[in-house]
């Protein structure tokens, strides 16, 4: 397997990469994860079942995607496939480093330049992708509302319920997400869609990068509330993104919305306390 990587590696790139030295790197919950280094290159490789290739198909195009609107850095995919009944990504290697309060304000606003960038065609995106290792599903649809509501929430509902997960409140929830979104009628930004802070850090050269994207157009306050979800981000982000593109009144509510998503999200990977946590989330939207 290693030598195929290696050849394909070296027919994308046009550069001989032969013989590689391969580590294990963590690679978060869902892939395995290594360096492979030959002299002076190195490549980052995620390793999956190779019926997941769809999902290292749709990374690879979202992070074109982001990379295409010259706002924050991404690492560039290399090539991916499947071989010896495995998928694999290659992505640019990046060393990475600390934050600083500068190099956070800058991230602050890259994020505020790339949700500036929109599609007339309003929210979703061209294909499926993955959120962890679940179906993230994307039809285009001219209003948000309706596409929170039944390609967000009743998406992972349904999903929860073949996992015979309990939401005894889902459908007074479903009904009444019109009224949460009230008033809201955000423009279409083309989202990282998981951006919580292991998805997010700062080159050694102190360059903002995001990774693992679950890309679509939707709208920005999605990524914002999940920078908050799972121990947040540095005040200095916060500061500079309001002042690149200020939230609108009311996020705070909706903010508890979105992140549901992402708590019934981890309801269907992981079980355990998320179905409390996400009822309570329910609990406090009907309040």
């Amino acid at each position: 397997m290693w030598n195929h990587i290696a050849e394909q590696i070296s027919q994308t790139t046009g550069e001989t990469f032969q013989d590689p030295q391969r580590r294990p790197v963590g690679g978060g919950s869902v892939n395995q994860a290594y360096a492979l280094t030959s002299g002076r290159q190195s490549y980052f490789v995620k390793i999956n079942q190779a019926t997941r290739i769809a999902m290292f198909e749709a990374e690879a195009l979202g992070l074109k995607q982001i990379a295409s609107t010259k706002t924050i850095r991404v690492p560039e995919p290399i090539c991916w496939g499947t071989v010896d009944g495995s998928a694999y990504i290659v992505l640019e290697w990046l060393d990475l480093g600390y934050g600083t309060h500068r190099s956070w304000e800058e991230m602050g606003r890259n994020l505020a330049a790339m949700h500036r960038v929109g599609s007339d065609r309003h929210f979703g995106w061209d294909q499926q992708n993955t959120i962890g290792f679940m179906p993230q599903v994307n039809p285009w649809t001219s209003n948000w509302t309706e596409f929170f509501a039944e390609q967000r929430i009743g998406y992972q509902f349904q999903l929860a319920q073949r996992r015979g997960g309990s939401f005894p409140n889902q459908e007074r929830l479903l009904a009444a997400i019109p009224q949460i979104l009230a008033g809201h009628d955000p423009q279409s930004s083309l989202v990282h869609g998981d951006l919580w802070s292991g998805n997010a850090a700062v080159t050694k050269l102190e360059e903002p990068v995001i990774v693992d994207p679950a890309t679509y157009f939707g709208d920005r306050e999605v990524d914002l509330a999940m920078t908050e979800l799972f121990g947040g981000f540095p005040n200095e982000f916060y500061r500079a993104y309001d002042k690149a593109f200020p939230l609108e009144s009311g996020y705070e509510r909706r903010k508890t919305l979105y992140n549901l998503y992402h708590i019934l999200n981890h309801f269907n990977q992981f079980g355990g306390s998320y179905e409390g946590q996400a009822n309570r989330m329910i609990a406090s939207l009907l309040g």
